[in-house]
């Protein structure tokens, strides 16, 4: 294939994100460990995430409204005013926390610069993605950013055609099967799968099967040397 640009998830792809939540969570399990045990806590949380999706979106504020919200509900309506309180100073700790850049993120991006365009989308909270990728150093890289409320075939191709030449003629480089491989593939391009130690258990999804627009890498160091492959 003609490969013209390559797209780049943010969180747990180029910087940590999901031990901010983890660490976060159990937190809070420890603020409602009067009412709840942990197991039971991060079912329902994990409920309320699901169910919140569509008004809040991806990120640190809709995180912190549901675990507000699965506090309510464990305790009955009695979770006192400060655990509420802990729980906000919890969320505003995660939006304060320094942006830490993953091995081989930078030189990755650089490296391939030259011959290609170099597109972030990133799925999240308009500020806190923005104060990330200011905070990251990496903003200058990057041709185009894209911050889009949900990554389906439809946003890739709209992303890739406004920035460069089409889905069909891009890669898509993430941590995510569910958001950065599959529907990337499904629009006509590349895939191309980095995981990370900590994924988000509704970004889990089945790799693709015989499918040859699909790649799965040990870390970002070695994105350069597949796409040397395809050329």
């Amino acid at each position: 294939m003609t490969l013209t640009a390559i797209g780049f998830d943010a969180d747990d792809t180029l910087w940590h994100n999901e031990r901010f939540f983890q660490h976060t969570q159990a937190h809070f399990a420890g603020l409602l460990r009067d009412h709840v045990d942990a197991a039971d806590l991060e079912t329902r949380l994990h409920a309320a995430e699901v169910r919140n999706l569509g008004l809040y979106g991806f990120g640190v504020k809709g995180f912190t409204l549901s675990m507000i919200e699965t506090a309510i509900e464990v305790s009955d309506g009695r979770i006192s005013a400060r655990v509420i309180a802990e729980i906000l100073e919890a969320g505003r700790e995660m939006l304060r926390h320094p942006v830490e850049i993953l091995p081989h993120a930078r030189e990755t991006i650089e490296a391939l610069a030259g011959d290609f365009r170099i597109i972030l989308v990133t799925k999240g909270d308009l500020l806190d993605q923005e104060r990330k990728l200011a905070a990251s150093g990496l903003g200058d890289l990057f041709d185009a950013v894209e911050i889009v409320s949900d990554k389906t075939p439809e946003v890739y191709h709209s992303v890739f055609r406004r920035h460069a030449s089409g889905a069909d003629q891009a890669m898509m480089v993430g941590n995510s099967l569910k958001s950065d491989v599959l529907p990337m593939i499904s629009a006509g391009g590349w895939g191309v799968h980095v995981p990370h130690d900590l994924t988000w258990g509704l970004e889990h999804a089945d790799p693709p099967q015989d499918c040859p627009h699909f790649a799965e890498l040990p870390h970002l160091g070695a994105l350069a040397g597949l796409i040397g492959g395809l050329r």
